[in-house]
């Protein structure tokens, strides 16, 4: 599995249901607990995909953490939206035990594998949110994500093929206008953020300085912006995604 290619989200479609969806931001109590366990997962999954075994033990401990406080408290009561999904249980003892795998790997030193773990709970985490019909600032990042992977992996190799400029094209339009909605989906305190605002910036920057290059049918331009295009997002999630 790709190092980087974080959710496992069908993208377009996923694009799509988001952007009509109403975005619920933190409007439940489980969601709120879910969300704050969220930020030490990001952490972990930044941490395992760079090189120190201790700075991603560090993140796997406060990961295992935090979620040990959300099975504490949701996994026998468990209140409203949640309440009627016969599944979330499960899904709570599912995480758990993806980090419990990925922390041995970092353990063993396997901090690849572990990484390639960790989407898992990702995916798990989407999923619990979609069943119950709760849309947070993350699920923007997933779709983002989930255009961008394709555009990184595939990109430059369509622009050796007949037509992959046009196709590349069609790509940077879908990537662009979700770079645009992770600025006008993000939650209030975020859009107030000048950190925030920043680093939305430079994500919206690396896929306008691609289409400027498919435009101008640039093909060396359009691979050096490919090459741009994955560090400004990485530094936007792990801080807000």
């Amino acid at each position: 599995m790709n190092r980087f290619a974080f959710p496992k989200l069908s993208h377009l479609g996923v694009a799509l249901v988001i952007a009509y969806a109403m975005p619920a931001m933190a409007s439940d109590a489980v969601t709120d607990q879910l969300q704050e366990a969220y930020a030490p997962y990001r952490s972990a999954l930044f941490k395992t995909n760079g090189t120190s075994q201790p700075d991603a033990l560090a993140a796997m401990q406060q990961t295992m953490a935090a979620w040990a406080k959300v099975q504490a408290q949701f996994a026998t009561q468990v209140p409203p939206p949640y309440d009627r999904d016969k599944s979330f249980g499960t899904t709570l003892t599912e995480v758990a035990r993806i980090y419990a795998k990925a922390n041995d790997e970092v353990k063993a030193g396997k901090l690849t594998d572990a990484h390639n773990t960790l989407e898992d709970a990702r995916d798990a985490l989407a999923a619990l949110r979609a069943r119950n019909q709760i849309v947070v600032f993350s699920d923007h990042m997933n779709a983002y994500h989930s255009e961008m992977e394709h555009v990184v992996i595939d990109g430059a190799k369509l622009l050796d093929q007949p037509q992959g400029m046009q196709q590349l094209t069609a790509k940077a339009g879908a990537l662009q206008y979700l770079a645009l909605r992770l600025v006008s989906e993000a939650p209030a305190n975020l859009q107030g953020n000048e950190e925030f605002k920043t680093l939305a910036a430079a994500v919206n920057q690396s896929v306008s300085a691609l289409t400027t290059a498919l435009f101008a049918q640039d093909i060396a331009a359009a691979k050096a912006a490919i090459a741009k295009i994955k560090q400004p997002y990485s530094k936007l999630f792990a801080k807000f995604g």
